[in-house]
């Protein structure tokens, strides 16, 4: 009975323990990428953004705001050129140290769609979350997807390219959707040509004349720069569509017929017909979004425009057009004209009458010289 008893006990100590561990453990990458990408907050405005110390060696220009915080030394500028604002342990650079943290953390959180990943070099890989206990780059790393596509890379560990390491995006994808989670430092070799934003938990090296279409931001060490170019990427924000334009306008047989359906959105959206049809002689121009041709038959045609640009959610458009009959040659009536020669009545009969009236006064100007 005490062995019995003995064994409930444990039982039900390690079933509570089970459940207490499932509430307390840190919770499991689990989020889904979002549209649009990791969200920067303020960190959005940044080349350059460290903890404790930002380091120039050469040339350098950043294109983009520098922070620092809570350090203060700044060194290396000039010779460095910076295309935009020092913050410098001041409001705005808190600020954005706190949003680098929360960016950091929603990059940390997401699902990986790959994992066990290492040397990236050599690799062409579609949107997603790829993950790897150190990442590394030697060669070329091809991105292929769309403006709207966004790419996060998740290393518990390192990132470190070798020198003259690339990235290639194609697709008109850019560097403002690609996001690199590194849980410890960063270092790129000389001559690297790197893509993306890169978030480090401690520092940033980057070696002479590696060149980044992106951000390097730092949260609580050094970002140490020589001879680069950093460009941080503009025009990133991604909106899904929205139409502007009114409901289309009525059509004729035989009558050429233009209406545009005009849709908001970034990237630019592109339609289709996804319901329904056109009207028989009409067709819809997938990029500017205009239905136009001459319509054959006469009826009624209820159809749905899908404005889309990879940006969810689509927007779809319910119309109607009408296409009346074509008017009956018979119906219309034609201006009367001169038998004889085949001009239109009217204006011969506006000449008569006005060389008429130049008559009638001649006629009466006579009479009153007589008088």
């Amino acid at each position: 009975m005490a062995k019995s008893k003995h064994t409930r006990i444990t039982l039900i100590t390690a079933t509570f323990g089970a459940v207490l561990a499932l509430f307390a453990a840190p919770t499991a990458a689990s989020a889904a990428i979002p549209d649009g990408g990791i969200d920067l907050g303020t960190a959005t405005a940044y080349g350059v953004l460290a903890g404790s110390t930002v380091t120039n060696t050469g040339p350098t220009t950043i294109t983009g705001d520098v922070g620092l915080s809570p350090g203060h030394a700044v060194t290396g500028f000039p010779p460095g050129i910076v295309n935009g604002v020092f913050h410098i342990a001041d409001a705005e650079a808190i600020q954005a140290k706190l949003d680098l943290i929360t960016a950091y953390n929603q990059a940390a959180g997401l699902a990986p769609t790959s994992s066990g990943l290492g040397n990236l070099g050599g690799l062409s890989l579609v949107p997603g979350v790829y993950s790897g206990n150190s990442l590394s780059l030697t060669g070329t790393l091809t991105l292929e997807g769309t403006a709207a596509s966004v790419w996060v890379f998740q290393s518990a560990n390192t990132l470190t390219t070798a020198s003259s390491s690339n990235i290639v995006i194609n697709g008109g994808a850019t560097g403002c959707n690609v996001f690199w989670q590194v849980g410890s430092s960063a270092t790129f070799g000389t001559a690297t040509a790197f893509a993306g934003t890169v978030m480090a938990q401690q520092s940033i090296t980057a070696n002479t004349g590696a060149t980044f279409a992106g951000r390097l931001l730092a949260q609580n060490a050094a970002v140490t720069l020589d001879s680069n170019v950093i460009t941080r990427p503009s025009g990133c924000d991604v909106n899904s569509p929205a139409v502007t334009s009114p409901a289309p306008t009525d059509a004729t047989v035989g009558t050429p017929y233009s209406f545009r359906v005009v849709a908001t959105g970034t990237p630019t959206p592109t339609y289709s017909i996804t319901a329904g049809a056109l009207p028989a002689g009409l067709s819809l121009d997938s990029v500017t979004g205009v239905i136009s041709g001459t319509p054959t038959t006469a009826g009624t045609a209820t159809f749905t425009v899908t404005a889309a640009n990879g940006v969810t959610p689509a927007v779809d458009s319910v119309y109607t057009i009408t296409t009346a009959a074509a008017v009956p040659a018979a119906a219309i009536v034609p201006a009367p004209t001169l038998p004889d020669t085949g001009a239109e009545a009217l204006p011969a009969v506006a000449l008569g009458a006005a060389f008429a009236l130049i008559g009638v006064a001649m006629i009466t100007r006579r009479r009153a010289r007589r008088h």
